[in-house]
């Protein structure tokens, strides 16, 4: 049998335990309801950026796990130009969190970003172990995404201050979830010991219950 190919030909050529996972951060916030979860999303979008920085400068790769919104014809790069122009909202986070040339993307057509997706193949490559997950709903696409990689024996890091839903009781709720059945770590962003996870302890020296 011929070698595994390592890197899928150049395409993949980051090594790391650890991934950060954007999920629908680039959005253009125009659905029905959508000005309540406006309110939650900028703060949150704004602490992403932060982490995605720290997590950069340790080495870990970031991936834009996204949804198509149903325009089965666009590319990312179509995506995010729609987002940009679309409504207020949707510029303001497309230039928070507009993705760098180095990032990872992944478009899906449903709510998990493992669903009809190459996020499977893309983590195996990079050698993930241990996933970080940010990004909206936090009680819908991040939860789905959330079940998926549990199934699949991640180590599962969701900080409570990088997701957001229509309602803070929603997205705690979520999290709660979260804690109780996929054992995740909801440590809040700003105390993420990252150098850490590479090694592959622990997200903080105490976690949170």
């Amino acid at each position: 049998m011929p070698a595994k190919n390592e890197d899928l030909h150049g395409s993949a050529p980051d090594r790391s335990p650890v991934a950060l996972l954007l999920i629908d951060v680039i959005n253009a916030m125009e659905f029905e309801g959508s000005a309540a979860l406006v309110r939650q999303a900028l703060p949150m979008a704004r602490r992403i950026r932060e982490l995605k920085g720290r997590a950069r400068a340790a080495g870990i790769p970031a991936i834009y796990v996204n949804d198509n919104f149903g325009r089965w014809q666009s590319d990312f790069t179509r995506v995010i130009a729609h987002c940009r122009e679309a409504t207020e909202a949707g510029r303001t986070m497309v230039e928070l969190l507009h993705p760098d040339e180095d990032d990872y993307f992944i478009l899906k057509p449903k709510h998990s970003g493992f669903f009809s997706t190459t996020l499977d193949t893309l983590l195996e490559y990079l050698g993930v172990k241990t996933l970080i997950l940010t990004g909206l709903a936090g009680n819908i696409c991040v939860l789905f995404t959330a079940n998926d990689a549990y199934m699949r024996d991640f180590h599962l890091v969701i900080p409570e201050d990088c997701t957001a839903s229509n309602t803070a009781e929603e997205n705690e709720y979520a999290l709660r979830q979260a804690r109780t059945i996929f054992k995740a770590d909801t440590t809040p962003s700003a105390d993420l010991d990252l150098a850490a996870l590479q090694r592959g302890g622990a997200a903080r020296e105490t976690a949170r219950p």
